[in-house]
Protein backbone atom coordinates (compact mmCIF):
# COMPACT_ATOMS: atom_id res chain seq x y z
CA UNK A 1 0.00 0.00 0.00
CA UNK A 2 1.42 3.35 -1.04
CA UNK A 3 0.83 6.27 1.32
CA UNK A 4 1.50 9.92 0.60
CA UNK A 5 4.09 11.59 2.82
CA UNK A 6 5.84 14.95 2.73
CA UNK A 7 8.92 15.78 4.80
CA UNK A 8 10.41 19.20 5.65
CA UNK A 9 13.01 20.50 8.07
CA UNK A 10 15.94 18.95 9.88
CA UNK A 11 16.44 17.46 13.32
CA UNK A 12 14.80 14.61 15.24
CA UNK A 13 12.05 12.82 13.31
CA UNK A 14 8.49 13.90 13.99
CA UNK A 15 5.41 12.44 12.26
CA UNK A 16 1.95 14.08 12.15
CA UNK A 17 -1.22 11.99 11.77
CA UNK A 18 -4.51 13.73 10.95
CA UNK A 19 -8.03 12.85 12.06
CA UNK A 20 -11.10 11.26 10.47
CA UNK A 21 -12.00 12.51 7.00
CA UNK A 22 -9.09 14.95 6.82
CA UNK A 23 -5.60 14.89 5.29
CA UNK A 24 -2.11 16.11 6.11
CA UNK A 25 -2.94 19.68 5.11
CA UNK A 26 -4.66 20.25 8.47
CA UNK A 27 -1.17 20.76 9.95
CA UNK A 28 -0.28 23.50 7.46
CA UNK A 29 -0.48 26.35 9.98
CA UNK A 30 2.01 24.86 12.47
CA UNK A 31 4.27 23.04 10.02
CA UNK A 32 6.72 25.96 9.48
CA UNK A 33 7.41 26.23 13.22
CA UNK A 34 7.81 22.49 13.73
CA UNK A 35 10.12 22.25 10.71
CA UNK A 36 12.53 24.67 12.36
CA UNK A 37 13.16 22.12 15.11
CA UNK A 38 12.36 18.72 13.61
CA UNK A 39 12.48 16.66 10.44
CA UNK A 40 8.70 16.75 10.14
CA UNK A 41 6.66 14.31 8.08
CA UNK A 42 2.96 14.66 7.32
CA UNK A 43 1.02 11.59 6.24
CA UNK A 44 -2.27 11.19 4.39
CA UNK A 45 -3.86 8.18 6.08
CA UNK A 46 -5.17 5.33 3.90
CA UNK A 47 -8.21 6.38 1.90
CA UNK A 48 -7.69 10.08 2.65
CA UNK A 49 -6.25 12.93 0.61
CA UNK A 50 -3.42 11.77 -1.63
CA UNK A 51 -3.46 8.19 -0.29
CA UNK A 52 -6.39 6.61 -2.17
CA UNK A 53 -5.39 3.02 -1.30
CA UNK A 54 -6.61 1.46 1.92
CA UNK A 55 -6.80 -2.01 3.47
CA UNK A 56 -9.90 -4.09 2.84
CA UNK A 57 -10.34 -4.46 6.59
CA UNK A 58 -10.09 -0.92 7.94
CA UNK A 59 -8.97 -1.71 11.46
CA UNK A 60 -6.54 -0.11 13.88
CA UNK A 61 -4.22 -3.10 13.57
CA UNK A 62 -4.12 -2.86 9.77
CA UNK A 63 -3.64 0.91 9.81
CA UNK A 64 -0.79 0.56 12.30
CA UNK A 65 0.78 -2.08 10.08
CA UNK A 66 0.43 0.17 7.01
CA UNK A 67 2.54 2.82 8.74
CA UNK A 68 5.48 0.61 9.65
CA UNK A 69 7.28 1.15 6.36
CA UNK A 70 7.03 4.94 6.42
CA UNK A 71 7.73 5.72 10.08
CA UNK A 72 11.36 6.54 10.88
CA UNK A 73 12.92 4.66 13.77
CA UNK A 74 12.61 6.42 17.13
CA UNK A 75 10.22 9.01 15.76
CA UNK A 76 8.09 11.40 17.76
CA UNK A 77 4.48 10.71 16.76
CA UNK A 78 1.76 13.36 16.99
CA UNK A 79 -1.77 12.13 16.33
CA UNK A 80 -5.01 14.08 16.29
CA UNK A 81 -8.36 12.44 17.13
CA UNK A 82 -8.57 9.22 15.03
CA UNK A 83 -4.91 9.78 14.13
CA UNK A 84 -4.13 9.67 17.84
CA UNK A 85 -5.86 6.31 18.18
CA UNK A 86 -3.74 5.01 15.31
CA UNK A 87 -0.61 6.50 16.90
CA UNK A 88 -1.48 4.81 20.20
CA UNK A 89 -1.94 1.46 18.48
CA UNK A 90 1.39 1.90 16.69
CA UNK A 91 3.13 2.70 19.99
CA UNK A 92 1.64 -0.48 21.47
CA UNK A 93 2.62 -2.58 18.46
CA UNK A 94 6.12 -1.11 18.03
CA UNK A 95 7.26 0.38 21.36
CA UNK A 96 10.91 0.33 20.30
CA UNK A 97 10.11 2.58 17.33
CA UNK A 98 8.48 5.47 19.21
CA UNK A 99 10.53 8.13 21.01
CA UNK A 100 7.63 10.20 22.32
CA UNK A 101 3.88 10.28 21.76
CA UNK A 102 1.61 13.32 21.62
CA UNK A 103 -2.13 12.64 21.46
CA UNK A 104 -4.22 15.63 20.43
CA UNK A 105 -7.92 15.52 21.35
CA UNK A 106 -7.67 11.75 21.07
CA UNK A 107 -9.66 9.54 23.41
CA UNK A 108 -8.73 5.90 24.00
CA UNK A 109 -12.47 5.27 23.79
CA UNK A 110 -14.74 7.77 22.08
CA UNK A 111 -18.14 6.28 22.88
CA UNK A 112 -19.74 6.75 26.28
CA UNK A 113 -20.71 3.75 28.40
CA UNK A 114 -21.19 3.00 32.09
CA UNK A 115 -17.45 2.72 32.67
CA UNK A 116 -16.64 5.78 30.51
CA UNK A 117 -19.33 8.37 31.32
CA UNK A 118 -17.49 11.31 29.74
CA UNK A 119 -17.32 9.82 26.25
CA UNK A 120 -19.34 10.83 23.20
CA UNK A 121 -22.94 9.69 22.85
CA UNK A 122 -23.03 6.67 20.53
CA UNK A 123 -26.06 8.15 18.74
CA UNK A 124 -23.89 10.96 17.36
CA UNK A 125 -21.41 8.61 15.68
CA UNK A 126 -24.20 6.28 14.59
CA UNK A 127 -25.86 9.26 12.95
CA UNK A 128 -22.69 10.03 11.04
CA UNK A 129 -22.50 6.40 9.89
CA UNK A 130 -26.06 6.58 8.57
CA UNK A 131 -25.38 9.94 6.95
CA UNK A 132 -22.39 8.64 5.02
CA UNK A 133 -24.70 6.41 3.01
CA UNK A 134 -26.84 9.34 1.86
CA UNK A 135 -24.63 12.45 1.63
CA UNK A 136 -21.11 11.98 2.91
CA UNK A 137 -19.97 15.55 2.12
CA UNK A 138 -22.78 16.89 4.27
CA UNK A 139 -21.87 14.39 6.98
CA UNK A 140 -18.23 15.50 6.99
CA UNK A 141 -19.34 19.12 7.26
CA UNK A 142 -21.54 18.21 10.24
CA UNK A 143 -18.57 16.52 11.90
CA UNK A 144 -16.46 19.63 11.28
CA UNK A 145 -19.10 21.75 13.00
CA UNK A 146 -19.00 19.52 16.09
CA UNK A 147 -15.20 19.63 16.16
CA UNK A 148 -15.25 23.43 16.24
CA UNK A 149 -18.08 23.65 18.77
CA UNK A 150 -17.20 25.72 21.81
CA UNK A 151 -13.98 27.12 20.35
CA UNK A 152 -13.30 30.84 20.66
CA UNK A 153 -12.68 30.84 16.91
CA UNK A 154 -15.29 28.29 15.81
CA UNK A 155 -16.31 29.99 12.55
CA UNK A 156 -12.73 30.38 11.29
CA UNK A 157 -11.88 26.86 12.41
CA UNK A 158 -14.79 25.44 10.43
CA UNK A 159 -13.77 27.44 7.37
CA UNK A 160 -10.20 26.13 7.44
CA UNK A 161 -11.24 22.52 7.99
CA UNK A 162 -13.83 22.66 5.20
CA UNK A 163 -11.27 24.22 2.88
CA UNK A 164 -8.64 21.58 3.53
CA UNK A 165 -10.71 18.41 3.79
CA UNK A 166 -11.50 18.29 0.05
CA UNK A 167 -8.28 19.98 -1.10
CA UNK A 168 -6.91 16.77 -2.62
CA UNK A 169 -10.16 15.15 -3.69
CA UNK A 170 -12.81 13.37 -1.70
CA UNK A 171 -11.95 10.89 1.06
CA UNK A 172 -12.86 7.31 0.10
CA UNK A 173 -16.36 6.48 1.47
CA UNK A 174 -15.29 2.99 2.57
CA UNK A 175 -12.34 4.48 4.49
CA UNK A 176 -14.68 6.97 6.15
CA UNK A 177 -16.99 4.15 7.18
CA UNK A 178 -14.05 2.13 8.48
CA UNK A 179 -12.73 5.09 10.47
CA UNK A 180 -16.12 5.67 12.05
CA UNK A 181 -16.31 2.00 13.01
CA UNK A 182 -12.97 2.40 14.78
CA UNK A 183 -14.24 5.45 16.66
CA UNK A 184 -17.47 3.68 17.59
CA UNK A 185 -16.01 0.34 18.67
CA UNK A 186 -12.48 0.85 19.99
CA UNK A 187 -11.52 0.76 23.65
CA UNK A 188 -7.76 1.10 24.17
CA UNK A 189 -8.02 1.85 27.88
CA UNK A 190 -7.03 -1.67 29.03
CA UNK A 191 -3.75 -1.34 27.12
CA UNK A 192 -2.65 2.20 28.01
CA UNK A 193 -0.50 1.01 30.92
CA UNK A 194 1.71 -0.74 28.32
CA UNK A 195 2.81 2.55 26.71
CA UNK A 196 6.49 2.88 27.53
CA UNK A 197 7.45 6.25 26.04
CA UNK A 198 6.76 9.75 27.43
CA UNK A 199 3.29 10.88 26.39
CA UNK A 200 1.55 14.25 26.14
CA UNK A 201 -2.22 14.58 26.05
CA UNK A 202 -3.59 17.83 24.65
CA UNK A 203 -7.25 18.78 24.61
CA UNK A 204 -9.25 21.95 24.22
CA UNK A 205 -11.03 23.45 27.20
CA UNK A 206 -14.34 23.23 25.31
CA UNK A 207 -13.77 20.01 23.39
CA UNK A 208 -17.10 18.15 23.23
CA UNK A 209 -15.59 14.93 21.81
CA UNK A 210 -12.71 14.49 24.30
CA UNK A 211 -13.85 16.21 27.45
CA UNK A 212 -11.50 17.36 30.16
CA UNK A 213 -12.71 14.69 32.59
CA UNK A 214 -12.02 11.97 30.01
CA UNK A 215 -8.57 13.47 29.37
CA UNK A 216 -7.77 13.40 33.09
CA UNK A 217 -8.89 9.77 33.33
CA UNK A 218 -6.75 8.91 30.30
CA UNK A 219 -3.71 10.59 31.85
CA UNK A 220 -4.13 8.44 34.96
CA UNK A 221 -3.98 5.28 32.83
CA UNK A 222 -0.68 6.09 31.08
CA UNK A 223 2.45 5.65 33.24
CA UNK A 224 4.41 8.65 31.94
CA UNK A 225 1.81 11.11 30.68
CA UNK A 226 1.41 14.87 30.95
CA UNK A 227 -1.83 16.72 30.22
CA UNK A 228 -2.24 20.14 28.65
CA UNK A 229 -5.62 21.89 28.46
CA UNK A 230 -5.74 24.67 25.86
CA UNK A 231 -8.00 27.51 27.14
CA UNK A 232 -10.79 28.51 24.77
CA UNK A 233 -10.12 25.68 22.30
CA UNK A 234 -12.39 22.98 20.92
CA UNK A 235 -11.45 19.71 19.24
CA UNK A 236 -8.71 21.16 17.01
CA UNK A 237 -6.52 23.33 19.30
CA UNK A 238 -3.63 23.37 16.80
CA UNK A 239 -5.93 25.23 14.39
CA UNK A 240 -7.79 27.56 16.70
CA UNK A 241 -4.99 28.35 19.17
CA UNK A 242 -1.72 27.50 17.39
CA UNK A 243 0.56 29.54 19.65
CA UNK A 244 -0.72 27.97 22.87
CA UNK A 245 -0.69 24.55 21.25
CA UNK A 246 2.88 24.89 19.99
CA UNK A 247 4.02 26.17 23.38
CA UNK A 248 2.65 23.01 25.04
CA UNK A 249 3.98 20.66 22.38
CA UNK A 250 7.46 22.15 22.08
CA UNK A 251 7.86 22.32 25.86
CA UNK A 252 7.07 18.62 26.04
CA UNK A 253 9.37 17.74 23.14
Amino acid sequence: MKLFTSTTGEGPDLVLLHGWGMNGDVWEGILPTLSKHFRTTIVDLPGHGRSPDFPKDYTLANLSNALTDIFPQQAIIVGWSLGGMIATQFALDHPQSVNKLALIASAPQFVRDDSWPDGTDAAILNGFADGLKNDYKKTINRFIAIQAMGSDHAREEQRVLRERVFHHGNPQPAALEGGLDILRQTNLRPHLAEIQCPCLLVTGEHDTLFRRAAAEQTQALIPNAALSIIPGAGHAPFLSHPDAFLDSLLTFL
